[in-house]
This record gives C-alpha cells, structure tokens and sequence, in this order.
C-alpha cells in the first residue's frame, strides 16, 4: 500500500502596520524591514503596498511546529514595528484607511503588477492567509484540488476579517474578495484533468508573455509554482494566531481526509463551479451567520452542523495528524464569531457608549492589535 504523504505544512500572512496610538495605516520604514529582515532573514518580506508587509514559516512537519514558527514570526515583526511607534494587524481589510493615500512599493514585480493590472491594482489595499500543504504527487496536488475545491466557500466563511470599507460597513464579511476578484486569474479553481493538462493551460499564457510563470495564476486553490505544495488561498487574514492555525489544521486534515478516501477508492463529489460559486458567494456576503448550501439534501445547512459534520469526517485524520488541540478554536469561531462579526460588535458597542462613527472605528483597530498579540 502506497505510503501516506508527509502532509508538511507552511504558512503564510500579510499584515497591516498601522500607528499604535491613533490606529492610523502607517508605511513601514526602510529600517524597519531590515530589522526584520536581519533577525528573520527570507521568512519576511515587504508586499505590494509600503504599509503592508509578509511573512511565511518554514517548512513545518506538524501543526505545533507551524503554530511555534508563526508565534516566533508574530512576535518579532511586533516588537520590532513597536520601536517604530507601529504595530500589525492581522485583518484583511483597514478599517477605514482610504486606498487613494496609499504608496506602492518600488519594487520590479510590484511595478509590473502595477502596469499590468491598470486600476484593478490601485485597491489591492487587502491581506489573506495562505496555507500550503506538502503533496509530492502532482497528479494528486491536481486531484485534490479538484476535490478541496467544495470546502473554500466554508473555509473563508470561517476566516472572514473584512467587514469595513474605508469607514463603512460593506455589509459583507469579506470585501476583501471583491476587490481580489477583480483581477485576472482568480476564483474557484479551473477542473483541470491532470497535471499535464493544467502544464498545458499555464503554457498558453507563458508562451504568449502574458504571465512569466505559474505564480500569476490567483486561484483560491492552486498547486504552488515554487513548491510541491497545494496552496490554499481563498482565506482571510486572521487577526487571531490560534484561529489561523485552527483554520490551516483544518485544512491540513481535510486534504488528508479525501486522499485517505482515495485508498479506498472512493471520492468527495464534484460540482460545478456555478454551484461552489454561490456557497462562495454566502461566505463574502454572511460569513458564517447564514449557513451554506448541501448540494446533496438541497437544502441550506446552519454552519453549527456542518462545522460538526466536518469535525466527524475527519476524526481519523486529525488523530493520525495529532492536530485536535490546534482545531479547538474551530468551536470558539462557530459559538462566537469570526473576526467580521467580532469587529461590527466592537463598532456597535462603542457607539451605544456615545462614540462617533471615527472614534468607533479606531477602537475596531485597537482590538485587532490586541488580538494579534493573542497567544503569543
């Protein structure tokens, strides 16, 4: 019987530096990044946008090592953006920073993004969370996104932390994927057949010039173009560190879950993407408040019972993985609320103490900074 892959993790966050008394976007300083770059060397690196700034684990061989890599991380970009008079927020969208204000970094391939994107760039002021799991098979990288590609609308439900809009309410849980989707190349993945067929595809676009390589293709899921990873990254940023690493453990076991389906053959059931595009849509616009679509029972299924039904199908696989201690904030977010819902609170509680709408705002800020020190 063939052996079971490794399942390797590493992850990925972008983070919002902003002002630690006013809660202000602020730009990260040249000395700061090579601060950070001195003590964390190639894990962290600047983004697209001068107040924005990435860091990404080694590769882990469990989830406590991915949660002690990514504490490690969170703790030093902290201390060090603290000598600056800044501070990081793990969310996927500023409060109420206006994207017209802010710089983008000089940087080769953030220019030609900038060039090539025309306006769809100009709002890229947004932060997500990427999960690569380690699958040396390439046809099994493409078999399991094909079938992982039914859990993203509730994966980024779970994860949603971009409620507010350049100090408005959206009414969205993530806005952050309405600007994302403007792009090119984004979305649920394409139902590619095998690898030589999305080898293939790519090669279109490569050989045109119209994409360098692999790493312009945005899907929410794809396999990485530097690592024999699948990628997930459909997720909001999460201000939490342990609801990041709830919802990477999570991941981890459900693509452990289908390829144990795989020995056996059996397989999660695929359906189009007009269909996963509506669940999709129901985590942009509710998170998790308004449950999901079964496709199978017909029926839309509160998120408390599916969360539960999920937990259930991937028993063996979180034991085999020893992850269960990492899923624990997976209840935590379903009892009490993702980040979006936690956030409109604070805003709501602040105003029925007489806040104005600016001074209820900052206050959002100021819990997203004290949620990323959380666990740490």
């Amino acid at each position: 019987m063939t052996a079971a892959p490794d399942f390797t993790l590493g992850i990925e966050e972008e983070y919002l530096l902003v002002n630690a008394e006013t809660g202000d976007l602020a730009e990260a300083p040249d000395a700061l990044m090579d601060a950070c770059k001195a003590e964390l060397a190639d894990q962290v690196s600047p983004e697209f946008l001068r107040c924005q700034i990435e860091v990404g684990t080694p590769v882990a061989a469990d989830i406590t090592e991915a949660r002690n890599q990514l504490a490690h991380l969170r703790r030093t970009i902290s201390r060090i953006a603290g000598e600056y008079g800044l501070a990081p927020i793990s969310a996927s969208c500023h409060p109420y920073a206006d994207w017209r204000d802010q710089e983008q970094t000089d940087k080769a391939r953030y220019n030609e993004l900038a060039r090539d994107l025309a306006a769809t760039a100009q709002r890229m002021l947004i932060c997500g969370m990427h999960v690569h799991v380690g699958l040396e098979s390439r046809s099994m990288r493409i078999d399991l996104m094909n079938q992982l590609s039914y859990f993203l609308p509730h994966l980024l439900a779970l994860s949603t932390s971009s409620p507010f809009w350049q100090g408005q309410d959206s009414g969205l849980a993530s806005y952050r994927m309405t600007v994302f989707d403007g792009m090119p190349r984004t979305g649920l993945p394409s139902k590619i057949t095998s690898w030589d067929e999305y080898e293939r595809s790519v090669a279109v676009l490569t050989e045109l010039g119209i994409i360098e390589d692999a790493s312009k293709v945005w899907w929410d899921l794809r396999p990485s173009s530097k690592f024999p990873t699948l990628e997930t990254r459909i997720c909001d940023a999460c201000p939490r560190l342990d609801d990041t690493i709830a919802v990477a453990a999570l991941i981890q076991a459900t693509m452990r879950m289908l390829w144990r389906l795989s020995r056996s053959n059996a397989r999660w059931r695929q359906y189009d993407n007009f269909l996963l595009g509506e669940n999709r849509w129901r985590a942009i616009r509710y998170g998790i408040t308004e449950g999901m679509i079964d496709f199978g029972a017909h029926e839309i299924v509160p998120f408390e019972k599916l969360a539960e039904e999920w937990q259930g199908l991937i028993a063996p696989d979180v034991e085999a993985l020893g992850s269960g201690a990492a899923l624990q904030s997976l209840n935590r977010i379903v009892s009490g609320g993702t980040s979006a819902e936690r956030q409109r609170r604070c805003f709501q509680d602040r105003k029925a103490e007489g806040a104005s709408d600016d001074e209820a705002l900052r206050a959002v800020v100021s819990s997203l900074i004290e949620e990323f020190r959380e666990g740490l």
